[in-house]
């Protein structure tokens, strides 16, 4: 990375670069002798009385005070993509949003105000793809309303990472005061690969390298799925609006130990399924959700057969490629999507409104 100008440190940077990408070069410990060099690179988001703000790809805010900077530049607007699907974060956050589509949603200008009853933050949180034609604190305290009106607390999903993100709101949520709680990667990866990766269930899907138990497809969750399912809490109204929204759905799973027909889906009576699985098609994309196997079944490909298995059936309907969302503290479900071939398109965030309800 290079800052110098005739071997010298050069800061080639001002408070007229806000909103770009930048690379700096700040000491660790200013004034020190023998001090340290720390490098950070992301977009620039403020330079106001003194301090640098900068966020980066994963949306850590970084405060850089001016008596700490040692160098620094404009850099593209965002690393080169090697490989995955061609797209804008913008074009897959609103894929996303239509196939996890809200119980009730409202327009804000630009941002999108969607409710389903607390049924995860993702369908109640505002979807801030534009300008929401007010004055930033106004759009914020109609958010804090809108959501209070409905019992629920406000969070704003902001992305991060790529070249059509929101690093400058996620700066300015944090300037007063929003706190971010969850984060998660935007994946995406050629959708064929998917179906032929792994295990999949006998009876002749393309790709077969092995055979587990048949998964059984069908267009909407039955008692037995929504029991493995982690993130269900009852069945409201809410939560069925949600997994079954979107364009074209499918719901996988995977009979617990093989069991006779009996129970919707294939279950013994009372049993849930030893894994399960959502896609959601909507023209060239196919987005997974809910892939969840029991703990105690783990590792015998399940989960693969049950992506495989979705995936066949969105090329069958001509998608092509494939998204998914994974929060950034799920280890294992990242390492397993990195063996499908998934790769970090970019990542979001939700903030959430202070206590006393923001500005």
């Amino acid at each position: 990375m290079d800052f110098t100008t005739g071997g010298r440190l050069t800061v080639r940077i001002t408070a007229a670069d806000v909103g770009k990408r930048v690379s700096v070069r700040r000491w660790s410990e200013p004034g020190a002798p023998g001090g340290r060099f720390t490098d950070a690179v992301g977009v620039l988001t403020s330079w106001d009385g003194g301090v640098l703000c900068l966020t980066r790809r994963d949306g850590e805010i970084v405060r850089i005070p001016e008596s700490a900077l040692a160098a620094g530049k404009v850099v593209p607007a965002a690393p080169a993509r090697r490989r995955g699907p061609a797209a804008s974060a913008t074009e897959l956050d609103r894929v996303a949003a239509r196939g996890w589509p809200p119980a009730e949603s409202e327009p804000l200008g630009g941002w999108t105000l969607r409710a389903s009853g607390g049924f995860t933050r993702r369908a109640n949180s505002v979807l801030p793809l534009g300008d929401p034609g007010v004055p930033l604190d106004e759009a914020l305290r109609r958010v804090v309303r809108w959501y209070g009106e409905r019992g629920l607390p406000a969070y704003v999903q902001v992305s991060t990472g790529a070249a059509d993100t929101q690093e400058e709101l996620a700066a300015a949520l944090a300037g007063r005061g929003w706190v971010r709680e969850v984060s998660a990667e935007v994946r995406t990866a050629a959708l064929a690969p998917v179906a032929e990766a792994g295990p999949v269930p006998a009876g002749g899907l393309p790709g077969a390298a092995g055979a587990v138990e048949p998964v059984r497809l069908t267009r909407s969750p039955d008692a037995a799925w929504l029991r493995r399912y982690q993130r269900f809490a009852g069945d409201a109204p809410e939560v069925r609006r949600v997994l079954c929204g979107g364009p074209s759905v499918r719901f996988a799973a995977v009979p617990a130990d093989g069991g006779p027909d009996g129970a919707a889906g294939g279950e013994p009576a009372g049993g849930a399924p030893a894994a399960i699985g959502r896609c959601v098609v909507d023209g060239r994309w196919a987005g997974f959700s809910a892939v969840e196997t029991a703990p105690e079944q783990r590792r015998l490909g399940l989960a693969s057969a049950v992506m495989a298995a979705l995936a066949a059936c969105a090329l069958e309907e001509g998608a092509s490629a494939a998204y998914l969302q994974v929060e950034t503290d799920n280890g294992p479900a990242r390492a397993f999507y990195d063996r499908l071939g998934f790769t970090v398109h970019h990542t979001y965030h939700h903030w959430r409104a202070p206590d006393d309800g923001g500005p």
